[in-house]
C-alpha cells in the first residue's frame, strides 16, 4: 500500500481471508507510510508456512459496491462514539469471536503484525481511529498460519448487510453493517479509497486473498471489508 500524510491509517495488505479452509501457514506483515490524518499501511503476508502451497483458488469479492470511500448511503452522519480501544470482535455470519491486540509502527516504519502463533487474534491500528470513532478504523488479521486456518479464513464470504459487533473498553458495543467486500491486487491497491479520512464512523477489515505466489511467498490480493457504524449499545 501506499500512503499519504495525516494521522495514522494503514494501507492494504493483510493475510488472506477466504471461503473454505485453505492451506495453512502464512503470517502477515504490514509496511507503513504517512497518511492524511493518519499513516497509511500496506498489509502484506509473510510466509511462515512449513509447506507453502497455493490456496485453493483466486479470491472472489462479494457483491455490492460501496459509495464514496466505501461508505454506504445508510451511514448515519453524526453517529459516532468517543474514542475507546476495542476488546473483542464478533462476526456471527462467519463465526468469528476473537480478542484484539493493538498494532503500531516498528522502528523500520512497518506496522507490526498480530503474533503468528495465535490464530484467533485481530489486530487494530491503535494510532488510527478506534472502532465507532469518526474516521476509518483499520483492522487486520491472518487468513492462516503455519498451524492452520486463522481468524479471517472466511472473511471473504461475508455478505453486504452482515453485522460486525465490536465490544470496547468503555463498556459499549459498536455495531457495524457491511457495505461491501472487495478483492484488490496488491500491486494496484486503492490506498486513497481504503485509507482516506472518512466523515463518518467507518470500518475497514483487511486480510490476504487470491492465489498464492510461490516465488514471492505471498498472496497476490487483499480482501477488504467496508462497513459503517449503524448503532451502538451498552455491553
Amino acid at each position: 500500500m501506499t500512503a499519504q500524510q495525516s494521522p495514522p491509517q494503514p494501507n492494504p495488505n493483510p493475510s488472506r481471508t477466504a471461503q473454505a479452509p485453505r492451506p495453512v501457514g502464512r503470517g502477515l506483515l504490514w509496511s507503513a507510510a504517512a497518511f492524511l490524518l493518519g499513516s497509511l499501511l500496506v498489509y502484506n503476508s509473510v510466509d511462515t508456512s512449513a509447506d507453502p502451497k497455493p490456496q485453493s483458488g483466486p479470491a472472489v469479492a462479494a457483491s455490492a459496491s460501496p459509495q464514496t470511500n466505501g461508505s454506504s448511503s445508510a451511514a448515519v452522519r453524526g453517529l459516532e462514539m468517543a474514542r475507546s480501544a476495542p476488546k473483542r470482535l464478533r462476526i456471527p455470519a462467519i463465526a468469528v469471536d476473537a480478542p484484539f491486540t493493538p498494532l503500531s509502527l516498528g522502528p523500520s516504519g512497518q506496522l507490526d503484525a498480530p503474533p503468528a502463533g495465535n490464530r484467533n487474534l485481530v489486530g487494530w491500528f491503535k494510532d488510527g481511529a478506534s472502532p465507532g470513532e469518526r474516521g476509518a478504523s483499520i483492522l487486520a488479521g491472518h487468513v492462516d498460519t503455519k498451524t492452520g486456518p486463522a481468524v479471517f479464513m472466511q472473511l471473504e464470504s461475508i455478505k453486504p448487510g452482515s453485522t460486525i459487533n465490536i465490544t470496547r473498553e468503555d463498556g459499549t458495543v459498536a455495531i457495524f453493517k457491511v457495505d461491501s467486500v472487495e478483492t484488490f491486487n496488491k500491486k494496484q491497491f486503492p490506498n486513497d479509497r481504503v485509507y482516506a479520512d472518512a466523515p463518518t464512523a467507518q470500518l475497514r477489515i483487511i486480510t490476504c486473498g487470491g492465489a498464492y505466489d510461490r516465488k514471492v511467498r505471498d498472496y497476490v490480493d487483499n480482501v477488504v471489508v467496508f462497513a459503517h457504524l449503524a448503532s451502538f449499545r451498552r455491553a
